[in-house]
Order: structure tokens, then C-alpha cells, then sequence
């Protein structure tokens, strides 16, 4: 599906949907339960089916009433002996569950599609066959078979943290205790927090020492009714597009979350509220929020010295490059961003020309480009743009809604 946006200021309210984070941890949480859970304010994306069906697939039962966005899980009573895990292409799919199919003992096969197959398992394969799970094929589609032993597990910490959460949330369904020892220092932590915190809800303990995580077997998952509490990550476009000049009420959102992505308001407080740094050039680390970094392009380009956003190697293995893509997007409009080894630097700029931009199958990119049209001085065309299914379907309706001029999409 591509798209025309007609320049123009967005003025209202959105309610801004679950975290997909948090839900995807409830839901796993829930399913390994053994009675029946409820997670209620719980918005379905595509990363968010291709979980409950890889979990359907285990052996769990979920049953969605729309209208009042709950589902309600029935933990895992009978753990089948093979499973077909289809992830789509979500990497949080992927790497949360190896670990639990091979703590679970379930034969399983992992698929996916996009850019899914090139994104790296190797810590799994290297430290799961040390624990009795040999891997057929190193690379999607791959099978599984073993049950998994409890130990010690070295992990990279600054590859990603959705390895420590898949091994977080299986450990605790072995007989004995084991360790997660970090060999770097983790990045993106606030996810991790997320987990054990989730994990704590549900009944499971986490000891946490050192930068390690020690994680006591022969535990049980027991069921809760929650509320997914509302993404920062997708809110993140609505608080920069009122940072660039747009008036959009967001509701929804927690007063306090452990969502390391909330940091988006301090950075939009000092970038743009007289919050100034002497500094000529303000830099942003982005080692623990790197799904913020296109949107943050999007701020930096109307911000009011050059923006220097570092840590962020790992983009180049998301749904596209991030790197490549979101300064691609943004110089495509007339935009002034260069490429760094580990990240991006931006020069600010007057307004936007317009153009034609290919999200690249890539969400974060399309609906950047959507926020960055409304300071645009001609047409923003945005090709792909159904591609934000992924993480927010209702996003151009939301869109719409609050005044945006979207041609080649039907509300309905």
C-alpha cells in the first residue's frame, strides 16, 4: 500500500496503544501458567500474533474479545511432543521462545520471514548445545529437539537483550538453579527490568547481582488478570510530533513505567523546552533505546543545534537498517543526515521538501516519515506503508483522525 500525506498539522486526541513489549512478556507469562489468565488493554499486532500463535503451537489456549481488548489465556496444561513456531518476523518471538520450547522439551520449528532469517541466534546455538539441545540448521528454518539442562549461560550483553529475556523467562521451568553470566555489559537493560518485573507478577523470583541474573528451578508461573499499560515507544511519535509543532493529547500513558523508551520526554524537555546544554553539539546514547532512534532523527532535524546519536550499531539488523533507512528517509525529504559507524548525525534543518520515501518494509521508518510530513512544504509519498501492522495497525487511522491528509488509504 502506498501513500500520499498532504502537509498539514494534526490537532486532537489518540490513545495510544499497549506496549507490545510488555504484552509480549504477559501473554508468555500467562501461557506458561497453569491456570487462566486475563491481560486486559491489550492492542493486536502482527509481532503480537505471531506470539500467541507460536504459544498456541506449545500448547496454550487464547481467546480475544475485541471489544474489550482482553484476551484470556489458559496456561499450558498438556506440552505437546512437536510444534511449528511461524514468528513472522518478529525477533522477540523468535528469541524469547527457543528457550522455552527447549526448557518446555518440545521438538520445534522456527520460521519466519523479512529480514528475520538474518538476525543473529548464535549465543542460543553456542550455549543451548552445551545443555542438550542440538540445533538442524543454524539459520531460520531451523528445528530444535532436546530438553534443556539447567547450568551457567554466558551471553553477550550488547547484542541483545531479548537473549537474556528468553532465557529469564525459561530457566525458571527447569529442576535446578541457574546463571546467567553477562561476558559485556548489557544494553537495553530497561528490557531485562521488564522481564523480571513481569516475572515477578506471575510468581516467579529473579536474583539479580553483579550485572548477572542467578534464576532459582523448579518454579511455577501462576495466573494474573493485568493491564497493559500504553506503548512509549508508539507514543514517541505523537510527543515528537508536538515537539515540531503539532497539538496531539495523548492518553494512555503511564505516570510511572519501567519502559526504558519513556525516556523520549526528557530528551524532547531538553531539546526543546530551554533545557539547553552548553554544548555545540547534543548527543544522545541510545545503547538502551534504540527503537527510538528514527524518531529521534525526526526531532533532530528541527532541533536547534546538530544532533549526535551514538550506540546504536545494532539498528543495522532491525526490520531494515535503521541506520541506513531512517537517514535515507529524512535527506529523501530534504533533510541533512549523515551515517556514523554506530550511529547518526543530523543537521537541523528550516522544513522538508517533500518526496518519495520506501519505508522498507520497515514500521518505525513509514510512520516517521508520516510525523515528519506534517513539516513538510509538499507531499510526503510513503511507499509500503501497510508495513506498520507490524507494531501499530490503527496508526494512519489514528493519523487521520487527528487531521492528517492521507491519500490511498481508506479509513475503514
Amino acid at each position: 500500500m502506498n501513500i500520499e500525506i498532504q502537509p498539514h498539522k494534526l490537532v486532537g486526541t489518540v490513545k495510544i496503544p499497549s506496549s507490545k513489549s510488555m504484552a509480549h512478556r504477559m501473554l508468555i507469562c500467562a501461557a506458561l501458567s497453569k491456570d487462566v489468565s486475563e491481560i486486559s488493554e491489550i492492542n493486536i499486532s502482527r509481532d503480537i500474533e505471531a506470539t500467541i500463535s507460536a504459544m498456541q503451537a506449545l500448547g496454550a489456549k487464547f481467546e480475544f474479545q475485541e471489544e474489550l481488548h482482553k484476551i484470556t489465556v489458559t496456561g499450558i496444561q498438556d506440552v505437546p511432543k512437536t510444534a511449528f513456531a511461524d514468528c513472522c518476523e518478529s525477533g522477540s518471538t523468535l528469541r524469547f521462545l527457543i528457550p522455552v520450547a527447549a526448557a518446555l522439551g518440545v521438538e520445534t520449528t522456527f520460521t519466519g520471514q523479512g529480514r528475520l532469517p538474518e538476525r543473529p541466534i548464535t549465543p542460543y546455538i553456542r550455549e543451548l548445545t552445551q545443555k542438550n539441545i542440538s540445533f538442524q540448521n543454524h539459520t531460520i528454518p531451523f528445528t530444535i529437539k532436546g530438553r534443556l539442562e539447567a547450568g551457567r549461560f554466558e551471553l553477550e550483553g550488547d547484542i541483545s537483550s531479548q537473549f537474556i529475556t528468553g532465557m529469564l523467562l525459561a530457566l525458571p521451568l527447569l529442576q535446578e538453579n541457574s546463571e546467567i553470566i553477562l561476558t559485556s555489559p548489557l544494553q537495553s537493560k530497561p528490557y531485562a527490568d521488564m522481564t523480571i518485573s513481569c516475572m515477578k507478577q506471575f510468581g516467579v523470583r529473579v536474583k539479580e547481582k553483579k550485572g548477572n541474573y542467578h534464576v532459582f528451578g523448579k518454579q511455577q508461573y501462576h495466573a494474573q488478570n493485568l493491564q497493559v499499560e500504553g506503548d512509549f515507544s508508539q507514543a514517541a511519535f505523537f510527543y515528537v510530533a508536538n515537539a515540531i509543532g503539532n497539538q496531539v493529547v495523548l492518553q494512555n500513558i503511564p505516570e510511572k513505567s519501567m519502559q526504558g523508551d519513556r525516556k523520549i520526554v526528557e530528551i524532547i524537555e531538553k531539546t526543546c523546552y530551554h533545557q539547553h546544554t552548553p554544548e555545540t553539539v547534543f548527543e544522545i546514547d541510545a545503547r538502551d533505546i534504540p527503537d527510538l532512534v528514527p524518531i529521534l532523527a525526526v526531532l533532530a532535524t528541527f532541533s536547534e543545534k546538530p544532533t549526535r546519536i551514538t550506540g546504536a550499531e545494532r539498528l543495522r539488523i532491525k526490520e531494515s537498517d535503521r541506520l541506513k533507512t531512517t537517514a535515507t528517509m529524512l535527506n529523501t525529504l530534504g533533510g541533512n543526515v549523515k551515517i556514523l559507524p554506530d550511529g547518526l548525525e543530523i543537521q537541523p534543518v528550516e522544513s522538508l521538501h517533500g518526496g518519495t520515501v520506501d519505508s522498507a518494509g520497515d514500521h518505525r521508518i513509514a510512520m516517521c516519515a508520516a510525523i515528519a510530513a506534517t513539516r513538510a512544504t509538499e507531499p510526503v509519498t510513503i511507499l509500503g506503508a501497510e508495513c506498520v501492522a507490524k507494531s501499530y495497525p490503527a496508526f494512519f487511522q489514528d493519523y487521520q483522525k487527528l487531521g492528517g491528509q492521507v491519500h490511498g488509504f481508506d479509513l475503514e
